[in-house]
């Protein structure tokens, strides 16, 4: 089982890197950087967010795991 410490991190690291190919892309659609900055901004605070509740959720599930 993961720590909460550790799902944290790997969210942090996962959002980061999401932040910056969206905050592109968004530059890229809108050409303005405050515009897509602000859609990964926001990408960013709820991925953040679904992506430590779906980790700690598949934490107690056994399913898949093999042990030994």
């Amino acid at each position: 089982m993961e720590t909460r410490q550790r799902t944290l991190v790997k969210a942090i690291v996962w959002n980061m890197i999401g932040l910056t190919v969206m905050a592109i892309v968004g530059l890229l659609m809108t050409g303005s950087a405050a515009v897509g900055g602000a859609m990964a901004a926001i990408n960013t605070m709820l991925g953040l967010s679904m992506y430590f509740i779906y980790e700690r959720i598949w934490a107690h599930i056994g399913w898949g795991r093999k042990h030994g």
